[in-house]
């Protein structure tokens, strides 16, 4: 039997892969999960509407290959602390987090926390993100940022009436960064430095008399309202700032297909869904505070025009000493980042 011909062999096995190579070049990235860590309770928004929004974005744009499995309450490790250093080291790919439980990691981006402009999470994040690039990137090289966002803290729950700069003085207060110890000390408190998920203990046991907090925090999951005498409003704004960052190795084991997708969600983008889970907490629970039988208890008070006069005065006395120990750590362009935030 005649054999075919050289020629006739190269032509079967060139169309052949014409047939193949279309069918490898658009074939499905391999299946992968991301274990996201967080140490806020199951129950918590953050896990709903943000994370919750992530995973089905990524699984929907990926069509189920990629996803990711969430790990709350500290599920990957206890406590709030070490969330960076879990990110970075990969125990887990994506962690939340907050800089001011590592702050010397993140002194420029600690200027967003003080009260200046901004009353809104998505307002101080929008601030934030206006000067990222230029101010704040170099503080976050060693991840793959996926956001940085802010929650506002518009309310002190308290103890005792520190409604007044009679009744800050002595007050032993939490605010949302030990960096802001100037700003306190100004406004006539002691600052005393303790995470969220010890705030309740904290106001329950008389260690702190008051603490910086959000609308959500006086309700579940944390229920400020059990333990407090005063919910106060009406005073310089301070804001907590979060991370979500990936370890960036794995990142960059992704397929091209997956770090497109988790590029089209990263910045902005997540940095905007952070902020609204906690404005629109806030707004659900400041509707609760104002319905709720838990409240009768709790002294609801707005500080007068002119206390708040004051507190505002004491706070620009705190920021020039605030700039001053930048100034002295060798950080020469505090004041200029803070301004530009607040421009």
């Amino acid at each position: 039997m005649a054999q075919p011909s050289t020629n006739a062999n190269r032509c079967r096995i060139a169309g052949a892969f014409l047939v193949v190579a279309p069918l490898l070049a658009s074939s499905p990235a391999a299946a992968e999960e991301l274990s996201v860590a967080t140490f806020m309770p199951p129950q918590h928004h953050i896990n709903k509407n943000l994370f919750g929004w992530f995973g089905k974005e990524i699984a929907k744009r990926s069509n189920g290959s990629l996803t990711m499995k969430l790990f709350p309450a500290g599920q990957l490790g206890a406590g709030p602390v070490q969330q960076w250093k879990r990110t970075v080291e990969g125990v887990a790919d994506i962690a939340f987090g907050v800089q001011a439980y590592t702050a010397t990691l993140f002194p420029r981006s600690m200027l967003i926390i003080p009260p200046g402009k901004s009353t809104t999470a998505r307002e101080s994040t929008e601030r934030l993100w206006r000067v990222y690039d230029r101010y704040l990137a170099q503080e976050y090289k060693a991840v793959k940022v996926l956001g940085v966002f802010t929650v506002a803290g518009s309310l002190i729950a308290a103890t005792r009436d520190v409604s007044t700069a009679n009744g800050l003085r002595g007050a032993k207060l939490v605010p949302y960064a030990a960096m802001t110890t100037p700003i306190v000390k100004a406004m006539g408190a002691v600052p005393v430095q303790m995470p969220v998920t010890q705030m309740y203990t904290g106001l329950s046991t008389g260690t702190i008399d008051a603490t910086y907090a959000s609308f959500n925090n006086i309700t579940p999951p944390w229920n400020f309202w059990d333990v407090a005498k005063f919910v106060v409003g009406n005073v310089p704004v301070q804001f907590a700032v979060t991370f979500v960052a990936m370890n960036k190795e794995r990142y960059r084991g992704l397929s091209p297909e997956h770090r497109k997708i988790i590029d089209d969600l990263s910045g902005i983008t997540l940095s905007r869904k952070g902020a609204e889970a906690f404005d629109g907490a806030d707004r659900r629970s400041e509707k609760l505070m104002k319905t709720s039988p838990k409240m009768a208890r709790v002294n609801w008070i707005q500080v007068s025009a002119g206390e708040r006069a004051k507190m505002d005065a004491a706070v620009l006395r705190g920021l020039e000493a605030l700039f001053a120990d930048y100034e002295n750590r060798g950080i020469k362009d505090a004041r200029a980042i803070y301004e530009a935030i607040n421009k």
